[in-house]
């Protein structure tokens, strides 16, 4: 085998379409296009719908703005709390493991449904005060991460 007889693969190259040259081609007269109108004639832009009112226009606009700096936390109750033995250091890594949150998006922060019944150290990036005054009425302690 040499190399000027190599060749693609039979079905590999197709030959390009040659329209508009003569009725005999099958792509003749019209090329085509069909028969009259704006798409036979030339070019219709990307999203005109015949006159009609473009979808573009006919949806509302998208109105207010989004905080790209909005941080997103990890909620915990103090019902789910509730589930720890007295005296436990509950920390977010602790949460985790348990399977009570399932991501810590920008921090963990204690809210107050529910009623605590046992003394135990919550650590957490935020806490609602009345969070707060409810660890500390049930003999607890808050620490804040930073």
């Amino acid at each position: 085998m040499r190399l000027v007889d190599l060749r693609p693969a039979g079905g590999a190259k197709k030959e390009r379409k040659r329209v508009g040259r003569g009725i005999g081609s099958g792509q003749g007269k019209t090329a085509g296009k069909g028969s009259k109108g704006q798409k036979a004639r030339g070019h219709v832009r990307p999203g005109f719908e015949g006159g009609q009112t473009p979808l573009h226009r006919r949806l509302p606009q998208r109105r207010g703005f989004t905080n790209r700096f909005r941080k997103v936390y990890a909620i915990v109750n103090l019902e789910q709390l509730e589930k720890f033995d007295e005296g436990t250091v509950v920390a977010p890594e602790l949460l985790i493991e348990r399977g009570i949150v399932k991501k810590l998006e920008d921090g963990l922060k204690v809210l107050a449904e529910g009623k605590l019944t046992k003394p135990l150290t919550v650590r957490a990036h935020k806490f609602s005060k009345a969070a707060e005054e409810k660890i500390r009425a049930a003999g607890g302690s808050t620490e804040v991460l930073g």
